[in-house]
């Protein structure tokens, strides 16, 4: 690799469900981070890593949507999306194509005026709407923060894309890379795997009761078959806030654990790269969201890096 390479952090930021993950796997070209039509999906910082080596290194980091807290959970997932526009070489804002700037969007921008960082905007589903229409609200933007770039992009059909890498790397300062080359993420798989069980959760559960689950790997362990077959053995607990929704999770007949054990298996084995015997039970935790020694057990450190 020459000297003359860019390397830097960049944060997305942007209210819940606006794409952020989705924009993110579809940059590094993995799936990394979990996605759904539900708010607050991403919990967690989660690093990507973009390598190119005739560029440089891009690190990316999915925040978990800025949104009015409502226990403590919700608080620690905003200080994390808080934090992490600090001590970046970028950020990187998603928004929705509009010309309203609601309440959402003005407590965001009253974040990052706090910071002497570069502001790229990136206006999502604009796929969804007409052409002339992107104009009108690049515009509203414009007028409402100082934003050193503006991209309309779709993250769902990769739209304009090329043009935020091209355009992340203009701010990035030059300076060795952070990880290997083929490095994609510093999550650990047992995370990943936890995260694709609670996506899995999510697709298939009711409005209620996805946002009180969360998942923890039990037992993951390696194992070769007699036929020199590699199997993954996987345990792993679905916590849940009420009893009534543990019988939601389980299921008729135990029908909707199965689906969701099913779809999670389909995703982790195309993660691993080999098959997988995933078992999934489910434990009642009652209102762990609300309390500061579970949020801690099952991941959710206000430490993390």
């Amino acid at each position: 690799m020459e000297k003359n390479l860019k390397s830097g952090f960049v944060t997305i930021i942007g209210r819940p469900n606006v794409g952020k993950s989705t924009l993110m796997n579809r940059l590094i070209g993995q799936k990394i981070a979990i996605t759904s039509n539900k708010p607050q999906t991403t919990r967690n910082r989660i690093r990507t890593v973009y390598t190119d080596p005739e560029r440089g290194q891009i690190v990316f980091v999915d925040t978990p949507g800025i949104h009015q807290a409502k226990n403590r959970l919700g608080e620690y997932m905003v200080n994390v999306a808080v934090e992490s526009i600090k001590d970046v070489d970028a950020i990187l804002w998603l928004v929705e194509p509009g010309n309203f700037i609601g309440a959402g969007e003005r407590h965001i921008i009253k974040q990052l005026e706090k910071v002497d960082i570069p502001v790229l905007l990136a206006i999502n589903k604009v796929d969804m709407v007409e052409k002339e229409k992107i104009l009108e609200y690049i515009d509203t933007y414009r007028k409402a923060f100082a934003f050193n770039e503006i991209i309309p992009v779709s993250a769902l059909n990769g739209y304009n894309l090329e043009d935020v890498i091209d355009t992340v790397y203009k701010y990035l300062p030059y300076g060795p890379l952070f990880f290997d080359e083929d490095t994609v993420t510093d999550q650990p798989e047992r995370q990943i795997v936890a995260e694709m069980i609670r996506e899995k959760s999510l697709h298939a559960l009711n409005e209620e009761v996805p946002h009180g689950i969360a998942v923890t790997i039990d037992r993951m362990k390696k194992r070769r078959t007699a036929a020199k077959i590699k199997i993954m053995d996987i345990e792993a607990t679905i916590v849940c806030e009420k009893a009534s929704h543990k019988g939601i999770i389980i299921g008729k007949g135990g029908e909707m654990l199965k689906k969701i054990g099913s779809n999670a298996r389909f995703e982790i084995e195309r993660l691993l790269g080999c098959k997988v015997n995933l078992k999934l039970w489910v434990k009642v935790k009652k209102d762990w969201r609300d309390s500061d020694f579970l949020i801690r057990n099952f991941g959710y450190s206000k430490e993390e890096g």
